[in-house]
């Protein structure tokens, strides 16, 4: 099926195919000729030749689908009248096997009803023969370059996917469960509008997103905006757009977020931080569905699937007259709530080690993992930042730490007090039923005797009713000398 995104990250290099970069060097690429009259076929394939390319040539239709079966190309000059076929009937052929295939119609004539039909049946252009060399390699070359162009959209498309879609969220606790189960079904209800709830740090972000890349619309724009970090005036201009000379700094048209995300999705990040006058604007879009732009005339239809997502408890708000009852409950047609993490403790473990493996990638590292103490200690922790604040931890020790596990030592001191930390050292401490390591307890009893005492060895080593000669061989031999 034409050139696949594998094969054009094995024939092409991943930077030009993927940085966005229109001038991609194309000179690798494969292409077939089809003509019947040899000698234009010769003059055709050599000029090509000397571009860099690699040129196949052939006569007949029958020879060029034998041609597409066998090898892979990526672009074909095809002759409009063959000795066996209408070039019209090869190109449909084509575009129906090898979709993605560049294909330049070449005729004799320049008969402007077979071109406008050779463009509508999926050829790239068309030109008239004699084909002047210079304007066929520019011709191919732009149309390598489209076709390549194409491709970066769609594989950056296949890692958004694989990177946001619904497998991304880490979910063993029930609760998670729930919200991947809401998330399969919320999706296919691509029209319907979805508003996320759930604390600050929970990944209210990660689910829309979730959401978008396992809809329908998962191959259109996915845009946001956060409604709290705009200013007020501003965020009219941000989402409807405006007209040239609408207001002072509008020197040129600007299209809003509501209509660059046609046919995707919108998500509107804390919501409830929105002007109760921009709320009105909001529910006559969705009622609507089409936007004005400010200094405007027009109505402009727009398709988008609005989610949102509020940390605050809406209901409230609309008691508070904060925000409006009607735009509430046009939103909430399709609520999901994220738990925070500590009601999720089963999922503290799967997330330490999602965010190792992508920390290791991402700062060439080999953490193995967390100790048994640190992990007691994570796990009993409230995390008040939820996921947002587990992420922080673990990124934090593994920059600052060169070991290749995160012990209890590296975890911020907030972690230690509030899970009970500062009181290992005395007879209230408890055995886990799983057991601790003995040896990070004592590194453990250490390091706080020598936080307490300010560093001060004496006063550290009679804290734990040790020697000094004893305390010091237990800093040597844990690093703290």
């Amino acid at each position: 099926m034409g050139l696949s995104i594998g094969r054009a990250l094995e024939r092409f290099p991943a930077e030009n195919v993927f940085a966005g970069r229109v001038t991609m060097d194309v000179s690798r690429a494969n292409i077939l000729v089809v003509d019947d009259d040899a000698s234009i076929r010769s003059s055709i394939m050599e000029g090509l030749g000397r571009q860099g390319y690699t040129v196949t040539g052939v006569s007949s239709g029958e020879e060029a689908i034998k041609c597409l079966r066998r090898e892979e190309y990526d672009l074909v000059l095809l002759d409009l009248r063959l000795p066996d076929a209408d070039g019209i009937d090869i190109l449909t052929q084509i575009k129906e096997n090898w979709s993605d295939l560049v294909v330049i119609m070449v005729s004799g004539t320049g008969a402007v009803e077979t071109a406008v039909e050779a463009m509508q049946r999926g050829a790239f252009h068309y030109i008239v023969k004699p084909c002047h060399p210079d304007e066929l390699a520019v011709l191919v070359k732009k149309g390598l370059q489209a076709s390549l162009l194409d491709r970066r959209v769609a594989g950056f498309r296949l890692m958004q996917s694989q990177k946001f879609g619904i497998a991304n969220i880490v979910a063993e606790s029930p609760a998670m469960k729930e919200v991947l189960e809401l998330i399969r079904k919320v999706a296919v209800r691509e029209g319907s509008t979805v508003l996320i709830q759930g604390e600050s740090g929970t990944g209210k972000e990660l689910v829309a997103k979730a959401i978008h890349y396992e809809s329908p619309r998962a191959e259109q724009p996915f845009l946001a905006i956060n409604c709290a970090a705009v200013p007020t005036h501003l965020l009219e201009s941000e989402l409807m757009g405006y007209e040239k000379g609408a207001f002072t700094d509008a020197r040129n048209r600007k299209k809003g977020l509501l209509e660059m995300a046609d046919g995707g999705t919108l998500f509107l990040d804390e919501i409830g931080e929105m002007d109760i006058l921009m709320q009105a604007k909001l529910l006559r879009v969705l009622e609507e569905k089409s936007i004005r732009r400010i200094g405007g005339i027009a109505m402009i239809p727009v398709d988008v699937r609005i989610v949102s997502a509020t940390n605050q408890n809406l209901l409230t708000a609309i008691q508070e007259n904060r925000f409006r009852q009607d735009l509430y409950y046009r939103l909430h047609v399709l609520p999901i709530q994220v738990p925070p993490l500590r009601r999720r403790k089963e999922d503290i473990l799967p997330l330490i080690a999602h965010f190792i493996a992508h920390f290791n990638r991402e700062l060439k590292r080999e953490v193995t993992g967390v100790s048994k103490m640190a992990e007691k200690f994570l796990i009993e922790y409230d995390w008040p930042g939820n996921v947002r604040e587990l992420r922080n931890v673990i990124e934090r020790a593994m920059i600052l730490e060169g070991t290749s596990q995160i012990l209890l030592e590296h975890l911020p001191h907030e972690i230690i007090e509030k899970t009970g930390g500062a009181k290992t050292g005395t007879l209230n401490f408890q055995l886990p039923p799983e057991g601790v390591d003995i040896e990070e307890v004592e590194r453990e009893l250490i390091r706080q005797a020598l936080e307490i005492s300010k560093g001060n060895q004496s006063h550290a080593a009679r804290k734990l009713n040790l020697g000094i000669d004893a305390f010091r061989y237990r800093m040597k031999k844990f690093g703290f000398l």
